[in-house]
């Protein structure tokens, strides 16, 4: 039920790669202080709009609850495959969810059936067939020296 809860309200935490014409990116900068965390996320179906990456942290119960992101960040659509560089404040265990906010309304939009109308994802490709994905399958961890992520966009 909780997850369910949640699926309804990714709108308000997440405000939420594989690749056959995929674009070749270098990797952006990070700048902010902390550990690196790039993220590749594929398949994106147009250039409208903006990549959403959130992090949450090792706290399972955070996972995707409503106010309990560690950081978010929101960056242009570049081609099929779009990157992101985050930082997280040290070496740890962590979880991704992204989406695709085609109409750059920083919302996760649903049909009326309460679908995704907008294209999302998780880290390690967690699955999500059947509601929202656990921290479990999405949690990874994240060297000292920072980590690397391919996230497959589902629409």
């Amino acid at each position: 039920m909780r997850r369910l809860l949640v699926l309804a309200t990714l709108a308000l935490p997440l405000s939420l790669v594989a690749t056959a014409q995929s674009a070749s990116l270098a990797s952006p900068e990070c700048t902010e202080e902390g550990v690196p965390l790039h993220v590749a996320v594929d398949q994106l179906r147009s250039t409208d709009g903006n990549l959403t990456v959130t992090v949450y942290g090792s706290d399972p119960d955070d996972f995707l609850a409503a106010g309990a992101k560690l950081t978010r960040k929101r960056v242009p659509i570049t081609g099929a495959m779009t990157e992101a560089c985050l930082t997280v404040p040290a070496p740890g265990t962590y979880a991704i969810a992204v989406y695709h906010d085609e109409n750059n309304d920083r919302d996760f939009n649903r049909t009326f059936v309460g679908l995704p109308d907008e294209g999302y994802g998780f880290s390690n490709d967690a699955p999500a067939l059947v509601g929202l994905p656990s921290y479990d399958d999405a949690k990874f961890d994240v060297p000292a020296d920072g980590r690397r992520l391919e996230i497959r966009m589902r629409y």
